[in-house]
Order: C-alpha cells, then structure tokens, then sequence
C-alpha cells in the first residue's frame, strides 16, 4: 500500500469514518472514476489545488467531477490572487500526485473550499490517495472532516 494511501485511511480512520477504499484501475479524470463506481459525474470529487500568485499559500477546492472552477471566483474567496499549481508544488506540499489528490491526509493544512453541488448527493467518491483509489463518503462528513468553506467557485455555463 502507498504511502499516499495509507495517510488517507489514516484520517479517516482517525475521524471514526467507516468507508470503503476501491481500487479503480486508473481513476485520473472525474469520468473515469465515475464509469469506475457506477455513479453520476457529479457524485466525484474533483481536488483542485491552486497557488497563491505571490508566496506558497496553497487552496483546495472540491468540486463536483462536472464543473470547473472560476480562477476569478476562486482568487474572491482566497482573497489574494491564485493560479493553478504544478504537478510538482503539488506533490511536494500535499503528498499526492496530480489525479489522486485527496481531500484529506495532506502532508499539511490546507484551506478548502467546498461546491454545493456536491451536497446535492447521499454519496460521494474522492481520490483515496493515488489516481487508482477512490472512497465513498457522505457529503457532510467530507464537509466536516476537511472543515470547508461552501461556497460558489465554479464556472457558469
């Protein structure tokens, strides 16, 4: 098992979160993991991780596997300027790669924002880790264990 993998039963674990790790096979995009569970698009948590423009502050925001976040709404509820973070930043300062990020067992805090769409469901799936690992949660569970802020980031459309 991973080390990626086992930060993230570890916190469930330590959040008394019962749940299910499955592996997927490759899970990298929100329509692989979806066809991989047999759920909506919508019920996949997308991690995405931004940067602040100036210094190393990172944000995550968890939206739902069909939308796509406004870099201009994100940057409004960070309150300083983001871009997207490399493949790198991100597994140096999460310890996850790109397409497994999860939103939690991160090698350190980090802000979270939530996308109310992912309310929406009994269930959702995010990243266990690795791009091959996906957990069911309930999304108030999610919402209390990365204690995010709900908020409106995604694009219209």
């Amino acid at each position: 098992m991973s080390k990626s993998l086992k930060r993230v039963r570890a916190a469930l674990e330590a959040a008394q979160i019962a749940t299910e790790i499955r592996e997927t096979g490759n899970a990298r995009t929100a329509e692989d993991a979806a066809a991989a569970v047999g759920c909506a698009l919508n019920q996949i948590v997308k991690s995405i991780i931004f940067q602040a423009r100036e210094g190393d502050a990172l944000a995550l925001f968890l939206t739902a596997g069909g939308n796509q976040v406004d870099p201009e709404a994100a940057t409004a509820l960070f309150g300083t300027p983001l871009t997207r973070t490399d493949a790198d930043t991100v597994r140096q300062k999460t310890g996850f790669a790109i397409g497994g990020v999860a939103p939690v067992g991160h090698l350190s805090p980090i802000t979270c924002f939530l996308d109310p769409a992912l309310m929406d469901f009994p269930v959702v799936w995010a990243a266990a880790g690795t791009p091959r690992h996906v957990f069911a949660i309930a999304p108030g569970q999610l919402h209390d264990l990365t204690s995010a802020h709900i908020a409106d980031f995604v694009k219209s459309g």
